[in-house]
């Protein structure tokens, strides 16, 4: 998960796989220590746990000026009121405009107080005036801020990415009324239906393994010095590394050993009980006072559905807050460093992570906080891949998309025309599903979740007999999706169980020109370039919380969405379909045999055979959203 932008979060970040070349410029240590007085703090909230926070203050005291407040499980360091970042702030600009900038390790983590809980679930009601939750010590945080330090102007604005975006949506439910902005960004918010361990019930094994066997340790007390534990694969292959693990319950006996809490309340909890309910933020996104600026990337392997939901629920349940959602071609926080002109193979022709820091995110927090700039701004600030330009509306998705259908049809078509009336009723395609070899996730060797497989070329998959491919002939005219892509399928299986992974994929064409980076590299010729991909694990088609097993080789309808995309699939381009039931290891295998996977023995997992049917009575096809 990403981190804020300072040098000790950039070691943090590089710890943890997520950062790429080119951190955003800082401003200096030299800077840093020039214009700002460093203070550490021990904030006590009100069930007297006390919260290390460290808070920087301009030294220039001729005018008031902003907080803004990070709250983080990642540690503020450095730790000592004589040690100084190299950065401070979202991006560059903010120090030297002028803001007191304050970090603060969240209860139970690091040098703070308090017991640790994962996305601590919310409490609507508190019936003691010492219950807590993260809205309450937000408010008990900006409490005492405003109280204590001095040569503030009264507002305050809360930002962060990731885990710290999670904490920046908690402290605007209820808020302090002195905070006026707020920017969670790719916020985790429902961590079973889309965000990080889960995708539609279907557990991500080789991302939750490695931010656990690195971030998941115990912290029996508060410390300034935490051991970090980078976990040796011995293997440059993923997939093997994985597929010799025979069953989930191995992992905790070989590797984790008992010191991850959180796995072992994962293997325990393989519903949608009340465990991941309590930890889904959405419902209780209401009474946002601030205005709120919600960020993701299109292709954030983490997060991208906490930022769309957590836009949309904010914009169902505060009709009047001012509500803005920022969708750029990024990873994960890759607005945050960098130039943003390319991710993996594609190129964006333009520089769309420094447009954002200094056109968008700057320009927010100075139009709330300092009441500078333009106040009139789009609702949507929404990158258009494809075509490679941003586009603004006062609405997401645009009012003027309309709904259509991309049907499955014989000879391996995709087409927005229905099966017609007379076509068999039967008509079907066929693959087997082996959990002995399932499909990989990516082409090549790689060890855990690789950032680059939401835009990675699937030519690889493609050529596999237990794949399926749809495509459209070559487009006469551009067509433009916009937001969510609705799944609907009729299927049957040999077993009782089964995933089911669908992939939009942008065909290009033969003749399509070679990039100016990497030629020798890449092939952009029939490049098959992922649009958006999701997975639902087939035991929960009905339901999340009572799972079904399926009748064998009994049609059943499967509907699932993937999250929004915004992307032009260029004239001459095609669009392409892929049906699979494997995407490993980035999914965990699924014996295709209705049990608690979790607890699944070597002997439950088995080959099935799979049916997508695509009949005019039982059509197999994408709901989309198309602009006119």
């Amino acid at each position: 998960m990403n981190v804020h932008r300072n040098l000790a979060d950039a070691v943090l970040a590089i710890a943890m796989g997520v950062l790429l070349p080119g951190v955003v410029a800082a401003q200096g240590l030299e800077y840093v220590k020039a214009h700002y007085t460093k203070y550490e703090y021990r904030i006590p909230m009100r069930d007297g746990k006390k919260l290390f926070t460290a808070v920087y203050v301009p030294k220039a005291d001729s005018k008031t000026y902003p907080i803004l407040l990070k709250r983080t499980p990642y540690s503020v360091r450095p730790y000592g009121a004589d040690q100084f970042p190299e950065n401070l702030g979202p991006s560059q600009f903010f120090a030297k405009a002028g803001y007191i900038f304050a970090y603060q390790d969240v209860r139970g983590r690091w040098a703070s107080e308090g017991q640790f809980v994962h996305m601590r679930p919310h409490r609507p009601r508190k019936t003691k005036k010492t219950d807590f939750d993260e809205s309450t010590d937000t408010w008990d945080t900006v409490d005492w801020l405003l109280k204590r330090v001095r040569g503030h102007n009264g507002r305050v604005g809360i930002a962060g990415i990731s885990y710290p975006g999670f904490y920046t949506a908690a402290g605007i439910i209820d808020s302090h009324p002195a905070i006026k902005a707020a920017s969670p960004q790719a916020p985790v918010n429902d961590w079973f239906i889309g965000d990080d361990w889960h995708h539609n019930g279907a557990f991500f094994l080789a991302h939750m393994f490695n931010w656990m066997a690195r971030n998941g340790r115990k912290r029996p007390e508060p410390t300034k010095k935490f051991p970090r534990v980078t976990f040796d694969y011995d293997t440059p292959d993923g997939y093997e590394f994985y597929r010799r693990i025979k069953t989930l319950s191995e992992i905790d006996e070989k590797y984790l050993k008992n010191d991850v809490p959180f796995w072992l309340e994962t293997m325990r909890h393989g519903t949608y009980d009340d465990f991941w309910k309590s930890r889904n933020i959405r419902p209780h996104l209401k009474n946002v006072k601030p205005a709120v600026m919600t960020v993701g990337g299109w292709f954030d392997a983490e997060n991208l559905f906490g930022a769309l939901e957590t836009y949309k629920s904010i914009e169902a349940r505060n009709p009047k807050t001012i509500n803005t959602l920022v969708m750029g071609p990024w990873r994960h926080g890759g607005w945050a460093r960098g130039e943003g002109s390319f991710f993996g193979d594609i190129p964006f022709n333009a520089k769309t992570s420094e447009f954002y820091r200094e056109h968008i995110e700057f320009p927010f927090f100075q139009r709330h906080l300092k009441s500078e700039g333009d106040a009139t701004q789009p609702e949507a600030w929404v990158f258009e891949t494809g075509t490679n330009q941003w586009r603004k509306y006062d609405r997401w998705p645009p009012a003027r998309a309309r709904s259509r259908s991309l049907y499955f049809h014989a000879g391996e078509r995709l087409s927005f025309k229905a099966p017609s009336a007379d076509a068999d009723r039967q008509a079907h395609d066929a693959y087997t599903s082996d959990p002995a070899k399932p499909v990989p996730y990516m082409g090549g060797i790689v060890t855990g979740m690789k950032a680059e497989y939401m835009i990675a070329d699937q030519r690889f998959a493609s050529r596999r007999p237990d794949v399926l491919v749809y495509r459209t002939d070559p487009l006469k005219e551009d067509v433009t999706l916009v937001g969510p892509i609705e799944v609907d399928l009729v299927v049957s299986t040999s077993g009782t169980d089964s995933d089911w992974v669908v992939k939009l994929i942008d065909v290009y064409p033969d003749d399509f020109p070679e990039p100016t980076k990497n030629p020798k590299e890449v092939r952009m010729g029939g490049y098959q370039q992922l649009v958006r991909g999701d997975v639902i694990r087939g035991k929960f088609r009905n339901s999340f919380e009572k799972p079904e097993p399926f009748e064998p080789n009994r049609p059943s309808r499967v509907r699932f969405t993937m999250p929004d995309s915004y992307h032009c699939f260029r004239s001459g381009h095609r669009i392409m379909v892929q049906v699979q039931s494997s995407w490993f290891p980035l999914v965990d295998r699924n014996p295709q045999k209705f049990c608690d996977i979790f607890r699944a023995k070597e002997s439950d997992f088995q080959a099935a055979a799979q049916k997508v049917f695509r009949s005019s009575t039982a059509r197999s096809r994408l709901n989309v959203l198309v602009l006119p």
